[in-house]
């Protein structure tokens, strides 16, 4: 495994993060138990995975609770975030405060060392940071909390704007985005201002359906050269990305996509989600894996550094966000 410096943090945390959201959720989405579950959890420490992410809403933070020991815990870094609405409307920070809690004693710990607001539209930024952070601050202060940051919603922010207002407030230390090889404006938008203040990066959507799921990256490549976005010759290909897979580059099309976000410069963490542990394994190796040639990313740059918000679907079992006014 290859480890970094969350940020300014200090925190150092595996360059490969086991994400316990998204469709699979350790498997339990995918109808699996709460013990395959657990399996899959240690297997990946065992490959050196230092880094798990959850959340209340994903169901998952009593597998991280029971999957180690404390002395084990103590070797492992865990983020886990809250809510900021109940349905359409905005909770209080009374509320976020007992979600933490909640979360704590599901984590079967007394203190987390990432604790992120959940999916922040721009149109709530200034309510998490006015009403929401102080109270969680104090939280910090008491010690439950080591880092605090966020995490956008991306397919409502493709252009992250929530996450550069956030890099302009010095209280967050630590802030999840969308990041493949399809959806790059972070290399303009967040990456460089991220790396000069030391602001940690969890890089999500690294592979979602668009790279997964047969057919649509056909499909979606069809769309874009209709509307002029991409160059037609993609559109006319089965595997449109297939120049990628060749002898010195990705053994596959996820495999160059975990190459191409764990290599750009300001990415701390690539984050992957799985239900199997075989599974699991080779994701960790891609994201260990050197860097994709140069030529061929600097093909995916000029292929697709212009698009916004493509393949930015959310889990299948996520409804949409509700849009609530500032």
């Amino acid at each position: 495994m290859q480890y970094t410096q969350l940020g300014r943090t200090s925190l150092r945390v595996s360059v490969a993060g086991l994400g316990c959201g998204g469709n699979s959720r350790l498997g339990l989405g995918r109808g699996k138990s709460d013990a395959e579950a657990i399996a899959l959890v240690r297997a990946a420490r065992d490959e050196g995975v230092t880094f798990f992410d959850t959340a209340e809403v994903y169901g998952t933070e009593h597998i991280i609770g029971e999957a180690f020991s404390p002395s084990e815990r103590a070797e492992v870094v865990v983020s886990t975030k809250s809510r900021i609405l109940k349905g359409s409307e905005r909770m209080t920070a009374a509320e976020v405060v007992a979600n933490l809690d909640a979360s704590l004693k599901r984590l079967k710990c007394e203190r987390v060392e990432v604790f992120l607001f959940h999916g922040v539209a721009p149109a709530h930024y200034d309510y998490v940071r006015e009403v929401l952070a102080p109270a969680l601050l104090a939280e910090k202060q008491k010690g439950k909390i080591g880092h605090l940051g966020l995490s956008e919603t991306g397919p409502n922010d493709p252009e992250h704007e929530m996450l550069r207002r956030a890099l302009d407030d010095p209280l967050w230390e630590v802030g999840m985005l969308a990041f493949h090889m399809m959806n790059q404006n972070a290399r303009a938008n967040i990456f460089p201002r991220a790396m000069a203040q030391g602001f940690g990066t969890l890089l999500m959507f690294v592979v979602r359906n668009i790279f997964s799921k047969p057919g649509l990256l056909a499909e979606t490549m069809r769309g874009l050269a209709a509307e002029g976005k991409v160059p037609a010759e993609l559109a006319a290909r089965e595997n449109p990305l297939d120049f990628l897979i060749h002898p010195g580059g990705a053994s596959s099309l996820l495999d160059a996509a975990y190459r191409f976000a764990r290599h750009e410069p300001g990415a701390n963490v690539v984050l992957f989600g799985t239900s199997d542990i075989a599974h699991m394994k080779t994701n960790v190796a891609s994201i260990l894996a050197p860097p994709l040639p140069a030529v061929d990313v600097a093909r995916l740059y000029d292929l697709f550094g212009h698009l916004t918000g493509v393949g930015l679907d959310l889990p299948d079992h996520i409804k949409p966000q509700a849009k609530t006014a500032p």
